[in-house]
Parts: C-alpha cells; structure tokens; sequence
C-alpha cells in the first residue's frame, strides 16, 4: 500500500496545517517514511459534521446492515495482512506473532459483534403493557431499549496498534451500537493506523454507508485530541493509555457544558497473591509469573507487576524468580516515552531505602531496551509507602512479604481499583485465608484462580475493567460483547403505537429477539 500520511476524514483526505511527523523504528531508531501531516481545529470540525450527518442515517441501520459493516471491515483487513504485519513490526518493534495474533483477535472481535447485534437481543428490549383500569391509578404502556450515543472519539492506543487502535475493541463496539467513530491516531504507529484505516474507508463504500461513520486523523492529542473532545457533537470516549492522559480527558469531558462519558482504562498493577500451601506445593508458579511478566516486554496493562506472599518459602521463591528473570535478555520498547517512563519508575523504586533489588537485567536507561527487574519489601514498609503501588509500565514487579491472614488483607485493602487480581492457594489456603477473595473481589474486575492474569479471552464473559483508576467507570468491560453499552443509553417509549416504535419494540416482535415482557424473559 502506499502511504500518503494524510488524515481520512469520511471519503477525504486530510491536508495537514498543523505540523508534521514521521514514525521511527524503536529497533534502529530509523526514521520511517512518509511524513504524517497533523491536522487543526478545521479538520476537527469536519470530522465532527460528517459524523453528526452520519449517525442521524447510520443509527437506524438494521442490525443486520451493521452486522454486514463489521464483517466487511474484518474481511478488508484479513486481506492487507501481510501489509500491516510488516508496517506494525517497523514501528513497534513487536514481533511478527504478535502482530498477526492482534490482527486475528482484532477481527474476531468485529466478527463477535456482528454476530451479537445481528442476532438482537443486546437492547435488553422490555415491555410493560398498560393497566387502564388499574386502581387507583391507571398504568401506562411502557417500552424501553439500549439506543446509540452519537459520535464516539477513540484514541489509539500505543501497546495494542491493532486491539486497541483504529478498528479495536473500542471502535467495534461503537458501531455495533450504532455510532460513528473519529478515532485519534497514536503517533507511534501512524502507518499501522493508515493501513487500517484504509481498510475501513473501503467497507464503508463496499456497504454503502454514509462517510462521516468513520474518520481517522492524525495529529497531537494535546491539540486535535482535546479539540475533539471539547467538541459539541462528540458524545463520548474511548481511551486506553495512561492515567494522566486518562484523567485530562476525563477533566476535559467533564468541564463541557454538557459532559459526556470517558471511558478511560488507566493503570492497573494486578496484584498476585501467593498463598501458603500454594507456596510450597507449586514451583511452577516462580516460572509461570516470570513470563507472565516479562511476556511483550511487560508492556500488557494486565501485567503482574504486584506479588504478595507469605514469609514460609518466600526466600526459596524470591530466588527462583531472581535467578528466572536476571536470565532473561533486555527487549526493545515500543518507543522512547514508554522506555523512559519505564526507566524512570525503576530508578524511582530503586532509590527507596526500603526496596530491596532481588534482580535486574541492565539495560542502558537512554535507550528503548528494557531489562527485568523484581524488588523486595515488607508489608509494613509497603503500607507505609503507597507510592510503592505506582505502576512500573514494563518487566518490573515488587514482592512484598506480608505474614498471615491479617497482613494481607491490609494489603488487598490498600490497593486501589485493579484490572486484575489473582490468587494461588490450595484448598487448605482458601479455608485460613477465606477472607481475601471477597475483598479482591471489590478491587478488581477479573479474578484470577491459580493461574496468570496477561492475556484477555475475547469472548462474552471476559470483564476488562474495574474500579478507578483501573477504568474511569469500573461498571463496564472494553472486550467482549458487554462492551457494547458503554455507547448507548436506555430510552423508554411510553404510549406509543407500533408504527412509531423501533422494531424491537413492536408488539409482535417481528425480529425474534428475546425480550422481558411484562416482567418475563421471553
């Protein structure tokens, strides 16, 4: 493919004005070509319009024509493959496995959606007829459903240049529910975003959808990003990145003079705990969390970066996994501002006088290397020191020794909002230790039971999200069909007649679908 390194905005190409950049190859540090023109305020606003025209013809599209949409979108980008592998490896030094997994997953998950909304009964369509003649007063005839936000801005996100990007889980679940979508392209991986994007534009000729459904701009996030947010049209947000990045759109949306929802994934440290019995039984566990920790250069938000255990064993398993890690080689970041966040965090937790260095793999702090390394500290030194639980972004965990049941808890009970939260035990753990799981439970959003929290199941009981500052809304999920509602709204139709009503609605429901009606699943 050629790339022009021109924004699509709906059937246009952009014309830049706002600056100019190039991707660069973290491996070689090259600068790859073409030049990406940022676009201003301009493009914003017609992104804006063409996405405000779009959503008035686009949300009243069957479930089958949208279904058609995401299916086209995950088959034109099946077709340019290798084309993005060889691109996305460039610019983010991922290897060619990874990037042909993320593609997979990225279009089995358009493919999910298209299956979830064809099918229907997503709206959660429910029915109350009326009681006129119920004393003393008489009951209207009340009908409601999930219907579509509006346009949704999604920022691409830099670990996942597939996932979590143009036609991510974030994208494919705001067109499944109806919305436009102007994503915001990361600038680490332009190219990829182009690719995709390209792909994109041609299943919105292919399907014959109106333009403005889809927009792509390239540009600095502290312009074109909060510009779109700002905007009027805009109804809501996806992001995944960092918990600044999070908040100042989160501060951005709040302060408009109609907010809207942010739904930002943010940091996540993903605490590990190892239980007694689990400790002695299990040295698997040491080889097990080392790669779990060092897989993608631990550039996985549900990185374990967090180990809590008791002190029977600890020593014997601290040395495992020092010895496991420090034989690991630095790996590439995805690009400088990661590899120094993630040098700097490391230097930050080094330099506390209660942290004990139990491994670390150098790597020149300068650089896009990243090395492993496990620290070590008390439950008390931790307690003391919540700063101890910031995110090292990369192969970096802490293991904190904490002495029975009690100590424990207080730990689980210091964290804050946690994507993931795993124990280790044996039966016998879990009858001395019965309490922690109930408060892992409020921690976290996905509980894991003797085994690894990286990698996320895309399929339709799989929860990515949890409490803040894991997720700015820990009610939802960014994979799996559930994601769907966080760009909806429930509307309720009361008195209406069919003819007035959507099709979910009718009362002989022509659609099939599963509905609750007057109380009943049905």
């Amino acid at each position: 493919m050629d790339l022009q390194g021109r924004s699509l905005i709906g059937a246009a190409r952009g014309s830049g004005g706002a600056g100019e950049s190039k991707a660069v190859n973290p491996t070689t540090g090259e600068e790859l070509e073409p030049v990406y023109l940022s676009e201003g305020e301009e493009s914003v606003e017609e992104a804006c319009r063409l996405a405000t025209e779009a959503f008035l013809e686009y949300r009243e599209k069957s479930g089958k024509e949208k279904a058609t949409f995401l299916r086209t979108i995950a088959d034109e980008i099946d077709a340019v493959e290798e084309e993005i592998v060889a691109r996305m490896s460039a610019e983010t030094a991922l290897p060619e496995g990874r990037c042909r997994g993320e593609k997979g997953r990225t279009c089995f998950q358009l493919r999910l959606f298209a299956d979830l909304i064809e099918e229907g009964s997503w709206v959660d369509a429910r029915i109350d007829h009326a009681e006129p003649d119920r004393a003393p007063l008489s009951k209207p005839d009340c009908r409601s459903m999930w219907r579509p936000l509006g346009p949704v801005v999604v920022f691409c996100a830099s670990n996942f240049p597939l996932a979590y990007s143009v036609a991510g889980g974030d994208s494919a679940s705001a067109w499944a529910a109806g919305c436009p979508v102007i994503v915001k392209a990361h600038a680490s991986h332009p190219g990829t975003a182009e690719i995709v994007g390209t792909a994109v534009r041609a299943a919105v000729a292919k399907c014959g959808m109106p333009e403005g459904v889809f927009s792509l701009l390239f540009g600095s996030g502290r312009t074109i990003g909060q510009a779109l947010v700002k905007h009027p049209q805009v109804r809501a947000v996806g992001f995944t990145g960092s918990r600044a990045g999070g908040r100042a759109l989160m501060d951005t949306a709040a302060a408009r003079a109609e907010p809207i929802p942010v739904w930002a994934e943010m940091s996540s440290v993903n605490p590990v705990f190892i239980l007694p019995g689990a400790m002695k039984e299990r040295e698997a566990i040491a080889q097990g969390f080392v790669g779990s920790l060092t897989l993608g250069v631990g550039q996985f938000c549900t990185n374990p970066g967090l180990v809590i255990s008791g002190r029977e064993g600890r020593s014997a398993f601290a040395g495992q996994v020092a010895s496991l890690a420090s034989e690991t080689a630095p790996a590439t970041m995805l690009h400088k501002g990661i590899a120094s966040a993630y040098h700097a965090a490391v230097g930050a937790m080094t330099a506390k006088d209660a942290v004990e260095s139990l491994a670390h793999v150098e790597a020149d702090a300068g650089s896009r290397l990243a090395g492993a390394v496990v620290f070590g500290t008390s439950a008390d030194d931790f307690l003391a020191d919540q700063s101890m639980a910031d995110e090292m972004f990369g192969p970096a965990s802490l293991m904190v020794e904490a002495e029975g049941e009690e100590r424990m808890l207080a730990v689980a009970e210091s964290l804050e909002g946690q994507l993931t939260a795993t124990v280790h035990a044996t039966e016998e753990d879990r009858e001395q230790f019965s309490r922690l799981i109930a408060v892992l439970e409020r921690k976290a959003g996905r509980l894991v039971y003797n085994g690894f929290p990286t990698g996320v199941e895309v399929c339709h009981a799989m929860v990515h999200g949890g409490p803040a500052p894991a997720t700015s809304d820990g009610s939802s999920t960014s994979v799996g069909p559930r994601a769907i509602t966080r760009f909806t709204r429930l509307v309720c139709w009361q008195g209406f007649p069919d003819d007035l009503l959507p099709e979910e609605l009718v009362e002989e429901n022509p659609l099939g679908i599963s509905r609750i009606v007057d109380g009943v699943r049905g």
